[in-house]
């Protein structure tokens, strides 16, 4: 149930140049490793129209807002409940809890019983599950067309009545402690936290989906009913239905089903979410694991999505025409022979989205490889480094994935669900509009603005007896003074 980054270790484990295609965002798919279709055969897409012919969207009394996606292709419908909560919402002590609650949403409530509400879920021909990332989480059934009106009810009783029953959390705390164990044992797991706390320091729980052992063996029911108190009001969700549906049918058994529902307090105001600390130096994590390979991870604090939303236009055709075979940055890096793969990737979101690039090589080259990497960072704002040529195939392959994500509505409502809670519904419906207008100028703003000279963590998985062999220091890993303006 827990995607981790959008499976971030699991990527990392299965292949490391999955890593960023895995974290990056669900609506931007990254570019398949083949050519791009002609130009004449994809004509500029007027996004924001095409969506807003498609989408419709209400907001309740009280507050919650319901978004209707009509598509008759099959009969089937799917109705997906979407909360601002997840990593971010969480202070130390209920680190890993926005998961946890996630895993307590399907039991025991006012109207079923943990046996009944499983019982009930077969009835409706159910398919069922939930998802809990940094900015939000998103619980959802997919049933036959007929089925939509028991699905409703049974997505609301679970909203707002649960009841956290001692029993139900003792189980669910293992299964969640059981994925805890699985990541941890991962030779990736002690890189990627080290990383974390490097990045975002006191607040580093407000990124940590898969949260802090002892916090989840040591909570309470009242700590789940704290969350739900906060988070879990109409005014903080959207209800997404999407499929075989009628849109002013829809809207009207929302409004049946989830209507009566009390408007709670705005949780951003009562709790507010502080500011992640800048960087003020580079820093390195060196991590020693019995591996063959090296792994290479350096990130910087990248853009807010609401704060900055022209930089994460740029930062997602920036990392895309990088990852284009072909590019400068893969024939310096990757033909040379120097790096077996590098990945480039900004995942959006809006407190501060992170920016990584991330590579593999092997112990001997290391040192070379680095050198060389920071040598590639240190031209991204200069005139020259990307062509016009480069970016319109990305923008395309773009727009194309977007479209092709209309066809299938159960994952057009995950991924609608993602930028709603993110972002917003407006920037969603204007991203390849919007997003084809940059130009390389942009490109190299961006780079200046984020990366070229600015602090950064940068962590190196690497054997005990690599590291020894080559001597490998802090200084090298974090790159020369002027890698991070002067700050080293």
């Amino acid at each position: 149930m827990l995607r981790l980054r959008r499976s971030f270790l699991a990527a990392l484990v299965a292949a490391l140049p999955a890593l960023l295609a895995a974290q990056a965002a669900p609506a931007k798919p990254k570019p398949k490793p083949r050519a791009a279709p002609p130009a004449p055969a994809i004509r500029p897409v007027a996004q924001r129209d095409e969506l807003e012919r498609i989408i419709q969207r209400r907001v309740l009394d009280n507050g919650l807002e319901v978004i209707v996606i009509e598509n008759h292709g099959v009969p089937l419908a799917t109705a997906e409940l979407v909360v601002r909560n997840g990593a971010f919402t969480q202070t130390k002590d209920y680190a890993g809890l926005a998961h946890l609650y996630e895993h307590m949403f399907f039991k025991s409530n006012d109207d079923y019983t943990e046996g009944e509400f499983t019982a009930r879920a077969s009835e409706l021909g159910a398919i069922y599950n939930a998802s809990t990332r940094e900015e939000v989480v998103n619980y959802y059934l997919t049933v036959p067309a007929d089925s939509l009106t028991g699905a409703m009810h049974f997505l609301e009783a679970a909203f707002r009545a649960p009841h956290f029953e001692k029993g139900e959390l003792d189980r669910e705390r293992q299964v969640v402690i059981g994925e805890y164990d699985r990541q941890e044992s991962s030779p990736y797991f002690p890189l990627l936290q080290g990383m974390d706390r490097a990045m975002w320091g006191d607040e580093v729980s407000r990124k940590n989906t898969i949260g802090d052992r002892d916090v989840i063996l040591a909570t309470t029911p009242e700590k789940m009913r704290e969350i739900q108190h906060r988070y879990y009001v109409p005014n903080n969700a959207a209800l997404i239905i999407a499929g075989d549906v009628i849109p002013d049918s829809a809207f009207a058994l929302a409004k049946s089903v989830f209507g009566a529902m009390p408007r709670g307090d705005d949780p951003f105001v009562k709790y507010p979410i502080p500011d992640f600390a800048p960087l003020e130096g580079s820093t390195a994590v060196i991590v020693e694991q019995p591996i063959n390979t090296v792994t290479v991870l350096i990130q910087w604090q990248g853009p807010s999505v609401r704060k900055d939303p022209e930089a994460t236009y740029a930062a997602d055709v920036f990392s895309d025409v990088l990852n284009q075979d072909g590019s400068n940055f893969q024939k310096r890096l990757v033909d040379s022979g120097l790096w077996t793969q590098v990945v480039v990737n900004y995942y959006t979101l809006n407190h501060v989205g992170p920016i990584t690039i991330s590579g593999q090589t092997s112990p001997d080259k290391l040192k070379a490889a680095i050198a060389a990497m920071y040598e590639e960072i240190a031209k991204f704002d200069q005139p020259g480094y990307f062509t016009d040529a480069e970016l319109e195939p990305q923008k395309q392959q773009r727009a194309v994935g977007t479209a092709m994500g209309l066809e299938r509505a159960s994952g057009f409502a995950h991924e609608l669900g993602f930028w709603w809670s993110v972002a917003s519904l407006d920037y969603y419906m204007g991203y390849v509009d919007d997003m084809a207008q940059r130009t390389t100028a942009d490109l190299r703003a961006y780079a200046k603005k984020y990366i070229v000279g600015k602090p950064h963590v940068a962590g190196v998985l690497i054997a005990p007896q690599a590291r020894r062999a080559i001597h490998l220091t802090d200084a090298e890993v974090i790159g020369p003074p002027s890698a991070s303006g002067g700050k080293n």
